[in-house]
């Protein structure tokens, strides 16, 4: 697959319920080399990137955010976990 800003593409498409995910490699030099990130049919999507953080968003309006330092935030609910 071709190789953009500083990954490669390692694999992506469509399930059969229609959500999409991507997976990239972005090298030795990351701290999360295998990264990805799903976006389904409700809304939702999540993202695990490069740098070992996550995001998640609920489609309604709440997120989480955990910064590589495994840390919690979330907004629509109650702030830190």
């Amino acid at each position: 697959m071709p190789s953009n800003q500083g990954y490669s593409y390692k694999s992506h498409g469509t399930n059969d319920q229609g959500n999409h995910y991507c997976a990239r490699d972005y090298g030795s030099s990351a701290s999360n080399q295998n990264s990805y990130h799903y976006s389904n049919t409700d809304g939702s999507y999540y993202y695990s990137n490069p740098n070992g953080s996550t995001y998640y968003n609920d489609g309604q309006g709440g997120s989480t955010y955990t910064p590589p330092s495994d840390n919690s935030y979330s907004s629509g609910s109650s702030g830190k976990k």
